[in-house]
């Protein structure tokens, strides 16, 4: 499996905002998933759910930008700013690294966040 193509293809999803789309078509069932505030995940479910709870709270999206990534053998690095404004009033401005690791599959088995700013 090309990891390159695959993490190319998994970041051009997430640009386009369909993040939960991302989840469910290229994590493996058992990824774990962490983040620079502490939460993490330990199966494809809870991410799919954490993401679906995620994108139900945005009101308005006023940007989302890649700008990089690089692969090397089966980790891939994706550099994103997220702006979002939110249905509680609250505004969403990440500038991250998402860091993941692929299986042999083409799946992504563990992804961690990285604050950027």
């Amino acid at each position: 499996m090309n990891i390159k193509e695959q993490a190319i293809q998994m970041d051009g999803i997430v640009a386009q905002g369909a993040i939960v789309d991302a989840v469910k078509r290229f994590f493996a069932e058992n990824a774990t998933i962490s983040d620079y505030n502490g939460v993490a995940t330990t199966n494809k479910q809870q991410m799919v759910e954490k993401m679906e709870g995620f994108a139900g709270a945005i009101a308005q999206v006023n940007g989302i930008t890649h700008h990089h990534t690089i692969v090397d053998r089966n980790v891939s690095a994706s550099e994103f700013t997220f702006d979002f404004n939110m249905k509680d009033d609250s505004k969403i401005y990440w500038h991250e690294i998402i860091r993941r690791v692929w299986n042999d599959k083409g799946e992504v088995i563990q992804e961690e966040y990285f604050n950027a700013q």
